[in-house]
């Protein structure tokens, strides 16, 4: 096959799909960034034409013919045309394909699927419109992997970038063909060395799957904690796990009681001792011997517990949030016995809360936020209201401290970051994203880094409130940052969790699962493993490749 055999449709795709600016309009190229570029290529307006579309099926069947037999898969959107038109002319041909194709994100209704079609034992031929840095096409690698499922081949009709850009693909397995690149219409390929460019080098060591997730329900879930051998965390389905950290296995899981279908545990458990503590939407608050799984006690005075505890192991209490049904009984705070679990103090609130609280020694002070945006400080022992503050929507996820200033700092889902002091409650400053913010700060030194929905990452400077610099995903950002291994972590809605270089921003790293990552990595810095959380209460142990440390006792499932 050459390409002069194909100067019809490369000149088709010069008039119809290659757009120009024209009278200084801009083409804006990376969604909330503001990034603009002289020209874009629309390939729908090419590809929805019936003869062009016809033509695509043709070019294809030349190359793959003699590959026969085999399935056909693609990414929406671009990709479900293509599909259609080799499966349509499958059957012209008298060798018939089956096809599929897969979702950007998961449907979040109906049947939930991430994959449309049924899938066949026969190898696949994946095909798309464009590849850019190839971070799509890989994500969907991953997905099919998952499933059992085996790319050969990813055929597009246009690459962005040389060949050695999508190495991924041959890592995979698969083989990487493109019918143009950028050249082939007189511009400059894109730089390999982007850092979009994939560079993952993470192993899998186990990977586990807690069975009946809610897809629908995409909001920040029940984060792993560690102590010294295992690994806790709540699911969906209402149970709570502790698996081995060495190989994935369970160790014994709790079931909790009757609670909303599909919205079992959302918090985050604490750690003190031998005991483990966690709230669940059947309206409990529970403590569990961290090495049997026994219950010690169970408080139960709400109708549901999203929040996640707060420990004061000095004064031996517990704080979390709790959420009620009536109009005039909506949300609210208490303080449990650390032992026993009896109530010390509680506080009653105007909104639901799901937020969770943060125990500040050096102020002795408890703050928390509800739904409507309003944050209470109460005395940690008494319960008494120091002070409180309005903020412009709901708050949804906890707080943190900064020492060196004495700020309490939270999100808002009305975007912003908020600085309060800690002595009166009194605004210091309030940094604005372009989304709602949903996680919690972490504060690091003189910085505070902050993810909003906008799908961005800001690292803020704590004296003035301004960022520093902001780095990009692709998805909607619910995950929480961390620090670990001397990088900063956050994993975002398009699956990916992202390696980064605190001091400016710069990507080191990632690692591509096959759902929404929307909690905060944990790390084990004694065995230099990463535990990865997904959406769909998958738990994803990791590894940098060549770590010296020992392997798991199974492969990953």
């Amino acid at each position: 096959m050459t390409m002069a055999s194909h100067d019809d449709f490369r000149n088709a795709i010069r008039d119809y799909a290659l757009k120009r600016r024209e009278n200084g309009a801009h083409i804006i190229i990376r969604e909330g960034e503001g990034t603009t570029s002289p020209w874009i290529f629309d390939f729908r307006a090419l590809l929805l034409q019936p003869h062009w579309l016809n033509r695509y099926a043709e070019i294809f069947w030349e190359k793959y013919a003699g590959r026969y037999p085999f399935q056909i898969g693609g990414v929406e959107t671009a990709g479900i045309p293509l599909v259609a038109a080799i499966v349509m002319k499958s059957v012209e041909r008298g060798t018939p394909v089956n096809g599929f194709f897969i979702r950007k994100s998961r449907k979040r209704q109906g049947l939930m699927k991430i994959i449309e079609g049924t899938l066949t034992d026969e190898p696949i031929i994946f095909v798309d419109d464009l590849a850019n840095s190839g971070q799509t096409l890989n994500r969907q690698m991953k997905i099919l992997s998952a499933a059992g499922k085996k790319i050969t081949d990813v055929f597009v009709i246009l690459a962005f970038r040389a060949r050695d850009a999508y190495r991924f693909a041959g890592e995979q397995g698969a083989t990487f063909s493109s019918l143009f690149t950028l050249a082939d219409f007189g511009l400059p390929l894109e730089r390999s060395d982007a850092p979009e460019v994939p560079k993952e080098s993470f192993e899998i060591l186990w990977k586990f799957a807690a069975p009946e997730p809610s897809h629908h329900l995409v909001v920040q879930k029940s984060a792993p904690v560690l102590d010294g051998m295992r690994v806790f965390f709540g699911s969906d389905a209402g149970t709570f796990y502790a698996l081995s950290q060495e190989t994935g296995d369970v160790l014994w899981k709790f079931e909790t009681k009757r609670h909303p279908d599909g919205k079992g545990i959302l918090s985050s458990s604490a750690l003190y001792g031998d005991t483990v503590y966690f709230g669940a939407y059947d309206g409990n608050v529970y403590a569990l011997d961290a090495e049997t799984g026994a219950a010690r006690w169970t408080y139960g005075d709400a109708d549901w517990v999203g929040s996640s505890p707060s420990l004061a192991p000095a004064l031996g209490l517990l704080y979390i949030g709790l959420e009620f049904g009536l109009l005039g009984k909506r949300g609210g705070i208490v303080t449990l016995d650390m032992k026993t679990g009896k109530r010390v103090w509680e506080a009653r609130m105007g909104a639901l809360v799901h937020s969770s609280p943060l125990h500040i020694p050096e102020e002795n002070l408890v703050v928390i936020g509800d739904n409507a945006g309003i944050i209470c400080a109460f005395d940690e022992k008494t319960g008494v209201l120091r002070w409180h503050y309005r903020a412009g929507a709901g708050v949804k996820a906890s707080f943190a401290y900064d020492p060196a200033r004495r700020l309490v700092l939270f999100n808002s889902m009305d975007g912003k970051c908020y600085a309060l002091s800690a002595r009166d409650g009194l605004p210091v400053f309030a940094f604005q994203s372009g989304g709602g913010i949903y996680s919690t700060p972490l504060v690091d030194g003189d910085t505070a880094y902050a993810a909003s929905l906008d799908k961005h990452l800001y690292a803020l400077d704590l004296d003035t409130g301004r960022a520093r610099w902001e780095f990009q995903t692709n998805g909607r950002i619910f995950a929480a940052p961390a620090l670990a291994d001397g990088s900063l972590w956050i994993g975002s809605n398009d699956g990916r969790l992202y390696e980064i270089n605190p001091e400016n921003g710069k990507l080191l790293n990632f690692f591509q699962t096959t759902d929404r990552i929307v909690n905060k990595i944990t790390y084990n810095p004694r065995t230099k493993r990463f535990f990865v959380p997904t959406c769909a209460n998958e738990l994803y142990c990791l590894e940098r490749k060549g770590a010296n440390v020992g392997k798991c006792k199974r492969p990953p499932a």
